[in-house]
């Protein structure tokens, strides 16, 4: 099945002489899963004018993976965790509980099996071409983004302020410097800056001026509140027709002579007639019964939200934090602070030592930045493939799609990606190039 499978599939939905649909224009679409990619999809589906339900276990909208993100809309970060030097780090790490990257090996076949192909893709070739599939869907997304906005006048404690990279290591920053050039070619603009500019951008910096070497400004990346814009959206998707499910569980799918024929659920069974699955890091469980392997695996990811005074320091630009691999982001009265990645299983449980990690660091850039004894801890899974591009598109079932695998870039392609499946359902020519997104380039 080729890159563009999904798109000549869809256009056999309704015409010709092997249409599942013949002269139906709108169809009835069951969406497996209410984070913020799922409820992205629904809304480009239910504005195409498809009857729409999705179905979550949980009580609402973007209560797992998407709640307490890092919050930033960083298209012109959207490089690929697998590079030539990460294996080297990673080893370096392996014993640091505090790691940036930490792999807790064990026996579990689908850890070893990602982690191979993880390898696979560190080479300067893989990176090229895994980030330019990855920033191709990224920058599309911002720009959906930016076009729901105006169209809803949707509201999530957005910045438009952009993202500032600074480094305090005067070899991780050469190392960066190529990066700028590949992410130009790909679109993005990206402005390098000096230790006195960065602070020019964000004067909260100024206390550790003397240790910085410079920075990356990416002025057209934004940040938010990953889980207020869904839950917004959700309502928007409600007005539009959109049927929520809350508090229902999927136990299996049921199929029938070569398509999906309805799903059981806790609540009984739903049937439609497209099915798409967007349940993130657990999308690989329900594959796996049909036979099917997406090597998505979880990286467990940590937040810490820290209130913010009117008197406290707090940035009001998001930052990334290349030394440490932390992103911050400026939530009206609260500050996010996140990173880590730690691959241990469907485990989302908050280990305190790599959470207070995280706000340790944050308290050593910004010692005022609030009140550190109310910090709320977070822990979410984050669906990650091995060369760090989405799974967007077909299956070999003909009215089952996938929109997974965004890994820490969930937030930052929700949007896009759930316009890219609504154009391939449609059967619209998608407005970007599907090439190198869909499942069967793993083979």
């Amino acid at each position: 099945m080729g890159p563009w499978a999904g798109e000549k599939l869809s256009q056999n939905l309704y015409s010709g002489p092997n249409a599942i649909f013949p002269g139906i224009e709108s169809v009835k679409v069951l969406v497996l899963g209410a984070g913020v990619v799922g409820v992205a999809t629904a809304y480009y589906l239910a504005r195409a004018g498809h009857e729409v339900t999705v179905v979550d276990r949980q009580p609402g909208p973007a209560v797992e993976t998407s709640f307490a993100n890092g919050g930033q809309i960083s298209a012109n970060h959207a490089t690929p965790w697998a590079t030539p030097k990460t294996p080297w780090k990673a080893l370096k790490w392996l014993w640091r509980k505090d790691a940036p990257l930490l792999f807790r090996m064990r026996a579990d076949p689908a850890l070893w099996r990602w982690t191979l192909r993880f390898l696979a893709n560190c080479t300067s070739h893989r990176l090229l071409l895994n980030t330019e599939r990855a920033v191709r869907v990224a920058v599309y997304s911002r720009a959906q983004l930016v076009e729901l906005r105006a169209a809803t006048g949707i509201q999530y404690d957005q910045l438009t302020s952009g993202i500032l990279h600074i480094f305090r290591n005067e070899l991780e920053y050469r190392q960066a410097l190529p990066q700028v050039e590949v992410m130009d070619r790909a679109g993005c603009r990206r402005v390098l800056v000096n230790a006195g500019e960065c602070v020019d951008i964000e004067p909260a910096l100024a206390h550790v001026r003397p240790h910085l070497i410079g920075g990356i400004f990416s002025p057209d990346d934004e940040s938010g509140d990953a889980h207020a814009f869904t839950v917004e959206l959700a309502r928007i998707c409600a007005d539009l027709g959109v049927t929520f499910r809350y508090g229902t569980t999927v136990q299996r799918i049921v199929l029938g002579d070569g398509r999906l024929d309805g799903v059981e659920t806790d609540a009984g069974r739903l049937t439609a007639d497209i099915y798409v699955l967007t349940l993130g890091s657990y999308a690989p469980l329900i594959l796996k019964s049909l036979g099917l392997k997406v090597p998505v695996y979880p990286a467990k990811g940590y937040s810490v939200t820290i209130p913010v005074g009117d008197d406290d320091q707090a940035p009001s630009v998001s930052l990334i934090d290349d030394e440490f691999k932390i992103v911050y982001s400026r939530l009206n009265d609260r500050l996010r602070v996140a990173g880590t990645a730690e691959f241990t299983g469907y485990d989302d449980s908050v280990t305190e030592v790599r959470a207070r990690f995280v706000l340790d660091k944050a308290m050593e850039l910004f010692p005022n930045c609030g009140d550190r004894s109310k910090a709320e801890f977070w822990a979410g899974l984050r669906p990650s493939t091995p060369d760090g591009v989405p799974v967007i598109g077909a299956t070999p079932y003909p009215n089952l799609f996938l929109n997974t695998g965004h890994g820490t870039l969930g937030w930052t392609m929700a949007c896009g990606a759930g316009h890219l499946l609504a154009d391939v359902i449609g059967g619209r020519a998608p407005e970007i190039s599907l090439d190198g997104l869909g499942m069967d380039r793993f083979g």
